[in-house]
């Protein structure tokens, strides 16, 4: 059979024994197609097992697999939105953030997570599920290979080698799981589940057909002579190499080391015209067995296990996560397990940190501050005063992170913490103004509040840090007292940042706290956060420094002092 190559470099084309995989310059009349959208079936059904869904969820839930959710409101004023991205940099197509987004809504499924979490910090346990990962992953690149690839025959070796690293893949993390010393109810039941899967009809008719096309295709064997432009192709009938020959011939002639003519043939992956005309022709001498490679991809088209499919991705919020902590724990800042209850709001938390803060702190080798807080009895809204820039706002930014990732069954920074299982997080934080925004400061900000008001519950939470400080004192103070009243009437849990001391004292509810400064330079901040009475000095320092009163500012507005 004989195929017209119109350039002479035609002889690059390697008479490679088996099938190259390609991809490349597609002829215009040929449409492009993925290979998972290939005629009929043969599929042998999957066996069901209803006792593994998912590495993230102990029970079916429909709501939970979405994947296109957008981030919380609260999310830019915690700066959440800062530690996702860095958690999940470099794992865009497993698209995690909405895993990040999606809090939960029982305590039995965050101590799901923490188990797997405990079992995944083994080292054991967690290089089987990486290097499981790493594997998928080489699976996905040869199928996305084989949906934009331009021939059938190339589209199908690319499917065939897909198949052949998913079968090794799925055998490895089955045989390593079962040695491996694993004690969340997540990760027995995928083990179960494996077991299962990889003895059923399924699998093994997926992994006895890749063996044997394998073995078929790497037996095919055939030559190319190339005449000028014309290249022909044939069975492989044994003929003798002559390259090797004249090579032997010619070897009595070498004296010493030569310059080197020998130039490396880069063989691209994509098939080109030239090549795939060749796999044509070498088809057709081979019918059956290239008639076997088709009925292989209709069968197996779909091969990937859905919940094995569904474990890849999930597995990677574990270990993105994990690897985010890690880098942090290095620096000698600690993690914990947080107790999470959904009845007692007696909460505590003990050596915790802004998560996105402290990220950057490390990043340029700063000291991170941890701070401590707790809520008992009665007590619902810690009101938290000092003077600027003394940690007031990371401290309320703090105790947000810490409850929303307490809500999603994460390890969350602190050496030892309790935390509720709130129902919603709702943020006032100050903004600057918008200037196309027609209505005034103040009434939006009323407006925003009024918003949380009426969609917040007694399980929710509210952060405020210095609300509605474009009014006059006497107003910010009343409007605020209207709004912590309504929280307390409300029985939700709280943060109140502010220069108001009068807020501390409210209501028994409310606890003040007071960032604190250096006894003996008071001008510096210790970012320390305490439980005690507001001291009236706050908003005082503040003012001065606003208005540039202080002895530093007034000495910058007089200038240089010149005696006579």
């Amino acid at each position: 059979m004989e195929v017209p190559a119109p350039l002479p470099t035609a002889t690059g084309v390697a008479s490679d024994p088996r099938l190259r995989t390609p991809s490349a310059s597609v002829q215009g009349v040929r449409k492009r197609r993925s290979i998972m959208d290939q005629g009929p079936t043969g599929e042998v059904e999957r066996p069901p097992d209803p006792s593994f869904e998912s590495i993230l969820f102990d029970r079916p839930d429909p709501e939970a697999a979405a994947e296109t959710l957008p981030p919380p409101e609260y999310f830019g004023d915690l700066h959440l939105h800062e530690t996702v991205a860095s958690i999940t940099s470099g794992r865009e197509a497993y698209n995690l953030a909405p895993i990040f987004y999606a809090p939960l809504r029982d305590v039995g499924t965050i101590r799901y997570r923490h188990d797997v979490f405990r079992d995944l910090e083994g080292t054991a346990a967690r290089s089987i599920v990486e290097s499981f990962a790493r594997s998928m992953q080489a699976m996905r690149a040869h199928l996305a290979r084989a949906n934009k690839a331009h021939y059938r025959y190339e589209q199908e070796r690319w499917v065939v080698d897909a198949a052949a690293i998913y079968c090794d893949a799925v055998a490895v993390l089955t045989r390593e799981l079962a040695g491996a010393e694993i004690h969340s109810r997540g990760l027995l039941a995928l083990r179960d589940y494996l077991e299962r899967y990889t003895g059923s009809p399924e699998f093994t008719a997926l992994r006895d057909d890749t063996r044997q096309l394998n073995a078929d295709l790497a037996a095919v064997r055939y030559q190319l002579r190339i005449d000028g432009t014309r290249v022909t192709v044939s069975r492989y009938d044994g003929e003798p190499d002559y390259g090797a020959e004249v090579l032997q011939s010619f070897a009595k002639f070498k004296r010493g080391a030569g310059k080197e003519y020998r130039f490396q043939f880069s063989a691209g992956s994509e098939m080109n015209h030239v090549e795939a005309a060749i796999v044509e022709r070498v088809a057709r001498l081979f019918p059956d067995l290239f008639r076997s490679l088709d009925a292989y991809c209709a069968r197996h088209r779909e091969f990937p296990d859905p919940k094995i499919r569904r474990f890849d991705r999930e597995v990677q919020f574990y270990i993105a996560y994990l690897e985010h902590v890690d880098r942090l724990r290095q620096a000698g800042l600690p993690f914990c397990y947080p107790e999470v209850s959904d009845h007692s709001k007696a909460i505590y938390g003990r050596g915790m940190f802004d998560l996105a803060l402290a990220k950057r702190l490390v990043d340029a080798h700063a000291t991170v501050v941890t701070n401590d807080f707790y809520l008992e009895g009665a007590e619902r809204i810690l009101v938290v005063s000092g003077p600027n820039q003394g940690g007031k706002t990371t401290f309320a930014r703090t105790i947000g992170q810490l409850h929303h990732l307490a809500r999603i069954g994460v390890p969350v920074p602190g050496v030892e913490a309790r935390l509720y299982l709130v129902d919603q997080i709702f943020t006032h934080f100050e903004r600057e103004e918008v200037v196309e925004d027609l209505t005034g400061k103040l009434e939006h900000d009323l407006h925003r509040m009024r918003q949380i008001l009426e969609q917040a519950t007694s399980d929710s939470l509210l952060l405020m840090n210095e609300s509605f400080s474009s009014t006059t004192v006497t107003d910010q103070l009343i409007i605020s007292q209207e709004v912590l009243q309504a929280a307390i009437a409300r029985g939700m849990l709280g943060v109140v940042v502010t220069f108001l001391d009068e807020l501390a004292s409210l209501h028994p509810s409310t606890v003040s706290m007071v960032s604190t400064v250096d006894p003996e330079e008071p001008a510096r901040r210790t970012f320390k956060i305490v439980r005690r009475p507001a001291d009236g000095l706050a908003y005082a320092a503040a003012l001065a420094e606003k208005h540039r009163l202080t002895y530093e500012g007034v000495r910058a507005r007089i200038g240089p002092c010149t005696s006579a």
